[in-house]
């Protein structure tokens, strides 16, 4: 071959080079556009190095950062790792780089920029290995599943807290009371409001409401640890009470979710005031959540006949006023 034709092939080779350069850079482009709106990241682990080549900018987008501000590294990605998933993490990698499973999965947190938490679906394969076997390069994907994970809170916390107070709701409160009564003696008290009806004629619905969100603060200040809180609905509370009926804890919990009721609110077009009902009895080994639930009922409407603004704690009516107590 004559110097000049193996300079014309040498030619031909650099600009079939570059058009294929030209095309992968293309290609890249396009994938990279196509995978940014979806939360998904495509990356390739060079196992040797260490070194992460990612073929979008998701990766590090979704903890914050802006393109080329995070190395793309092993070490980086393992420092962004929550310390309390870390460990998993890492033994589902090496778990699959060592054989022993046929992929490597993982949902786990990883530390934001800003402190915040983001959530990650993480996946990924051995797509090469050496002449030894070795595993030389891991192909995967990064999903963010934060704002999955954000939904999925959202729901549980819908489905265990009454959405206007926050406090427990039927569900979470059957769920309490079967948990508590298998470790020792417990008590149900129903609390119903006197008056409320008057604020929401006087001041409007939703001044009723927020005297209801000030109520259920007061009442999660006043009960003590191990207590729990909820809202039936309407003005209807339960506490549900770890002690015996005779305990100084269950009467001084009572007579300050009287005071916690009877105490003037400041609403944003004026002070309204209310009372409250309470009846409280203790669980028997044979009650499920219902029947305790009506017994209480039944103590909190002795206090109704007997002029409201009390508390029955058993077949024991006690009455509190606004300026001092009687019993």
């Amino acid at each position: 071959m004559s110097e000049q034709a193996l300079r014309q092939q040498i030619q031909n080779l650099k600009k079939h080079n570059a058009r294929l350069a030209r095309l992968a850079r293309d290609a890249r482009s396009k994938l990279s556009a196509a995978l940014d709106g979806t939360g998904l990241c495509l990356w390739q682990l060079d196992v040797p190095s260490g070194k992460l080549i990612i073929y979008n900018r998701r990766w590090g987008s979704m903890l914050g950062y802006q393109p080329k501000e995070l190395n793309a590294q092993f070490d980086v990605w393992r420092e962004h790792l929550h310390p309390n998933d870390k460990q998993m993490v890492l033994d589902a990698f090496y778990d699959h780089l060592h054989g022993k499973t046929p992929f490597y999965e993982a949902l786990h947190r990883m530390q934001h920029k800003n402190g915040t938490i983001s959530w990650v679906l993480d996946r990924g394969r051995v797509s090469e290995w050496d002449a030894h076997g070795h595993p030389l390069k891991v192909t995967g994907t990064h999903i963010d599943m934060t704002k999955e994970k954000q939904y999925e809170e959202q729901l549980a916390l819908l489905a265990n807290h009454d959405p206007l107070t926050g406090l427990a709701n039927r569900h979470a409160l059957i769920k309490h009371y079967n948990a508590l009564k298998g470790q020792g003696p417990l008590c149900v008290a129903f609390i119903d409001l006197d008056d409320f009806k008057t604020v929401n004629d006087t001041f409007g619905h939703r001044s009723g409401d927020e005297l209801l969100i000030q109520l259920s603060k007061r009442l999660g200040e006043t009960c003590p640890p191990g207590s729990i809180v909820g809202r039936l609905g309407g003005d209807e509370f339960v506490l549900l009470l770890p002690f015996p009926l005779t305990s100084l804890l269950v009467h001084s919990t009572a007579h300050s979710c009287l005071r916690a009721a009877l105490t003037p609110f400041e609403l944003d077009n004026g002070q309204a005031q209310v009372g409250a009902s309470i009846g409280i009895d203790e669980v028997q080994p044979q009650d499920d959540f219902v029947n305790a639930l009506r017994r209480a009922d039944q103590s909190m409407y002795q206090i109704k006949h007997t002029g409201k603004n009390g508390v029955a704690i058993g077949s024991t009516l006690l009455s509190l006023s606004r300026t001092g107590t009687d019993a």
